[in-house]
């Protein structure tokens, strides 16, 4: 029961806090794990992070998805602070809001799960 309120309340913050993993990229970064996600190397996945969907040797697309994983850290940190979930809860929350929006042929891995392809 407590998860359950955990994940209302944090789907409530997220919605509330105007898309806060947007801003928490840069845009280059964007741009590259975005192209990633279009090729099926990088999902996202249900903790609220991007994974690796196959290994990528590229060191530059492995420092564009650490740069956007901090910065959604730092974004679920701080809607745990203003609503009284935890970041863990906050990340499950964004991470349905964002497989909600996942475009076909992109790729998502429930908390439990493998890797599946919309």
């Amino acid at each position: 029961m407590t998860l359950i309120r955990n994940l209302t309340l944090a789907a409530a913050a997220v919605a509330a806090i105007a898309a806060p993993v947007a801003h928490a990229q840069s845009a280059a970064a964007k741009a590259q794990v975005d192209a990633a996600k279009a090729r099926g190397v990088v999902g996202e996945q249900g903790d609220g992070y991007l994974g690796f969907v196959a290994g990528s040797g590229d060191p530059t697309l492995q420092a564009a998805v650490r740069e956007i994983n901090a910065g959604r850290a730092e974004a679920y940190r701080e809607i745990a602070a203003r609503t009284g979930v935890t970041p863990e809860a906050a990340g499950q929350a964004t991470a349905a809001q964002l497989q909600a929006r996942l475009p076909a042929g992109q790729f998502f891995r429930p908390l439990n799960g493998g890797w599946t392809r919309k």
